[in-house]
């Protein structure tokens, strides 16, 4: 049988090219763990043969075992081939990048080829994936007083899963090691998460122009990861334009960017980001876009090409991923991207610097048969009066909200605006201010939940 080089199989017609069979070896080992070099064959295939005693035997061994780190046990044996003395050598090893002569190579086809600096960057990287996890390390100073019960009982409620302890409840959604909370409960569920990590914050700012140079307006949130991600959504929502449409006997509102879309942006910058960086996720409006910017460029040696054309998500933190999706924040399979370019096809993705990414969605001129405000629907433009309150009579609506949402729970903020009479966006206000003081809170997803309300 004529041998071929391969990426798992190398060729060299005599031991005066053992200096590039090292270099053969530790790129294979890099690309499949394991290798196999010939002596006496050349790289056609022809068997030519050598002259092998014990001593050169034990030489290639010991030049293996010189040159190639971290240290590799290779078998070097005598195999006749073709009735002619040859000699193989066999590598297997796990402790990936291997370097031969202070370098590190990878196999591409049958050649063997330098990693670059990023290359090798991503390469230990992805090794030590797992233990460089910022979500499954161990927050030594928090204990479970500083988790909210109530923020664990909503959370296991939306899941299907049951609450008896906060000890056991972390236990069950694996957020304890070694007896310790992990900086994922304590993102997630501490009372106050920023006491532990000054970066657990939201910032939020909109501009006059399509710079930074005028500032209309900013501000600063704290809280945990799940009410980051309502008040990113709902200061977009103040401070785009909102137009309105009539489905039927309602009136929808329509803001110029689709809420799904940026609120999926919102959810991929909260849980891709590198919370390692001291930078928060920023959400910044300006005159012709909205940015969404978190620290942390694509992980895993992922491409803006890759995530536009593919449905493809490398996560940088896997626990948090796992409890998004048991939220139904996010899919198991990371079509975020392609759900935001199915609604905004016009979206952009950049990588700035070494550690920012950024989704940009361009804001819209006026539809025909749309009047937009920011902030508001078309049916509270100023000068026209649509007969629907705006919702900022605040006693009777709000009671009027906690009645009809204590006997029909899964109503929609529609449904409500048609029952009271109000703009959707008036009925959005008063809810989120229910949320804020503790009066209302929602279980499980956008679709398919339901509105809980809390006695006082």
């Amino acid at each position: 049988m004529r041998l071929i080089e391969s990426e798992t199989l190398e060729l060299k017609k005599s031991t005066s090219e053992l200096k590039a069979g090292i270099v053969s070896l530790a790129a294979m080992l890099n690309k499949h763990q394991r290798g196999v070099l010939w002596f006496g064959i050349k790289n056609d295939g022809a068997v030519v043969g050598q002259n092998i005693s014990e001593a050169s035997l034990r030489e290639v061994s010991r030049t293996i075992g010189d040159h190639i780190e971290p240290k590799i046990y290779p078998s070097v044996e005598k195999v006749t081939m073709d009735g002619k003395p040859c000699i193989r050598v066999q590598v297997e090893g796990k402790e990936t990048p291997y370097y031969a002569y202070g370098r590190a190579y990878s196999r591409v086809g049958d050649e063997d080829r330098q990693l670059s600096a990023r290359e090798l960057e991503n390469f230990i990287l992805e090794k030590n994936r797992d233990r460089l996890r910022w979500d499954t390390e161990i927050c030594p100073q928090a204990t479970p007083d500083d988790i909210s019960s109530a923020k664990l009982k909503r959370f296991l409620k939306s899941c299907g899963l049951k609450y008896d302890t906060v000890q056991n409840a972390l236990t069950k959604l694996n957020l304890i090691k070694k007896h310790k909370l992990l900086n994922a409960a304590v993102l997630c569920f501490a009372k106050k998460p920023e006491k532990f990590f000054p970066n657990a914050k939201l910032r939020c700012a909109t501009f006059g122009t399509a710079d930074t140079t005028v500032t209309l307006d900013m501000k600063d949130m704290t809280g945990d990861i799940f009410t980051l991600i309502e008040k990113a959504e709902e200061y977009i929502l103040e401070h785009i334009n909102i137009g309105m449409r009539v489905e039927g006997l309602l009136r929808v509102d329509v803001p110029e960017i689709d809420r799904e879309a940026f609120r999926e942006a919102i959810i991929n910058a909260f849980c891709h980001r590198d919370y390692r960086e001291y930078d928060s996720v920023n959400i910044a409006v300006f005159k012709d876009r909205l940015e969404i910017r978190n620290p942390g460029l694509l992980y895993g040696g992922l491409t803006i090409s890759d995530i536009r054309e593919k449905m493809v998500s490398m996560r940088r933190n896997e626990l948090l991923a796992e409890l998004f999706q048991r939220s139904h924040l996010i899919e198991k399979w990371g079509r975020g991207i392609k759900l935001i370019l199915a609604k905004e096809p016009a979206t952009e993705f950049e990588e700035v610097g070494t550690m920012l990414f950024v989704a940009r969605f361009w804001r819209k001129e006026l539809p025909k048969g749309l009047s937009y405000k920011a902030g508001v629907t078309s049916e509270e433009t100023p000068g026209k009066s649509s007969g629907k309150s705006s919702g900022k009579s605040s006693g009777k609506t709000i009671d009027k909200i906690l009645g009809f949402l204590s006997g029909k729970p899964a109503m929609t903020i529609p449904e409500l605006a048609e029952a009271l009479g109000m703009t959707s966006r008036g009925v959005e206000k008063q809810i989120a201010k229910l949320r804020r003081h503790g009066r209302l809170r929602r279980i499980g997803p956008a679709r398919g939940g339901h509105w809980e309300v809390i006695k006082e």
